[in-house]
């Protein structure tokens, strides 16, 4: 199982190529809106999306109203956005990052909902038998990240919290099946990385968390929705959220179920996943005006890091 999870989610690019990504396609034709087909972006690596899908509840409810629903998988969140922009899906759900970067290039969407805060869900880890016991001591050392992703933004806060600026560590960008390989070998020093990759290498390499998300950043995530179709379909995604928050609460009441439904379809053992399903807040709520303003502060911190070309206003892809 050592290498279970690099296999499930290989090809993982790093989050800044959606920028480039976007800007070539943005100016590509647009499915046009269908109301009779809903068509979800999804990863593996997101536990309640995943059960939602296999469990076929939104399809039943959907079928009444000749609504048929199609599953489109994707990577990773960035690639999920170019999908979303160019007319490939019409909803999908990434983590907070990702809606930045495709703002900056131009994407077309709007925030739907969120699912509550999960810091606990990412962290930075070191390898088993590592010396470094505190973030401070990462200053002058090697550490692997998705850059541009969730985890870069814990990575700057985290840094600054123990009085380290950003430029005192030497980023390594990698996607994470390429930063745990480097991360094995012993080539970085730490590793900033998000469950369920976190859980299953604390089990499978006896990785340790050295620091996680709590008391410093939110890790929200978010439903988004290719526009014309969020303004023409209402009803449609709604019933989409809807059927999200039920399963939620029903993953929260039973972990070890939904564990034992979900660990076959990412190829991971029961035990990693129930661990990040506990991490996860699993509640999805309708966006807020507050939760934007957590997010604007993502899109100010990579515009001043120079990740994003220029600065973007969050509130202007909310309904």
């Amino acid at each position: 199982m050592k290498h279970q999870l690099i296999k499930t989610f290989s090809g993982i690019a790093a989050g800044i190529v959606i920028c480039a990504a976007l800007t070539l396609t943005s100016s590509l034709a647009h499915a046009e809106y269908n109301p009779k087909v809903l068509r979800i972006g999804f990863q593996k690596s997101a536990g309640v999306l995943t059960l939602l899908k296999a469990q076929g509840t939104l399809e039943k409810r959907l079928l009444s109203q000749a609504v048929d629903v199609k599953w489109v998988e994707f990577p990773a969140g960035p690639q999920l956005l170019e999908g979303l922009n160019v007319g490939a899906i019409d909803v999908g759900y990434v983590g907070e990052a990702p809606p930045i970067f495709a703002q900056a290039a131009g994407a077309n969407f709007l925030y739907i909902g969120y699912e509550e805060a999960s810091p606990a869900a990412e962290a930075i880890l070191v390898p088993k038998g590592s010396p470094i016991q505190a973030v401070a001591e990462l200053k002058g050392k090697k550490v692997a990240l998705n850059k541009g992703s969730n985890v870069h933004y814990l990575l700057v806060k985290l840094l600054e919290k123990h009085g380290l600026k950003y430029a005192d560590i030497q980023p390594v960008f990698l996607p994470p099946a390429d930063a745990r390989a480097a991360f094995e070998r012993g080539s970085v020093d730490a590793w900033v990385i998000w469950d369920p990759y976190t859980a299953a290498s604390e089990k499978q390499i006896g990785a340790r968390i050295l620091a996680d998300g709590k008391d410093v950043v939110n890790n929200y995530a978010f439903v988004l929705a290719e526009r014309q179709f969020a303004e023409k379909g209402p009803e449609v995604v709604k019933q989409l959220f809807e059927e999200l928050q039920k399963q939620g609460q029903w993953v929260n009441q039973n972990y070890p179920d939904a564990a034992v439904q979900i660990a076959p379809l990412q190829g991971l053992d029961t035990d990693i996943v129930e661990k990040t399903l506990r991490r996860f807040s699993n509640v999805f709520k309708p966006i807020t005006g507050q939760v934007l303003d957590e997010q604007q502060k993502l899109g100010d911190t990579f515009f001043e890091l120079k990740l994003i070309p220029k600065p973007i206003k969050v509130k202007d892809a909310a309904l």
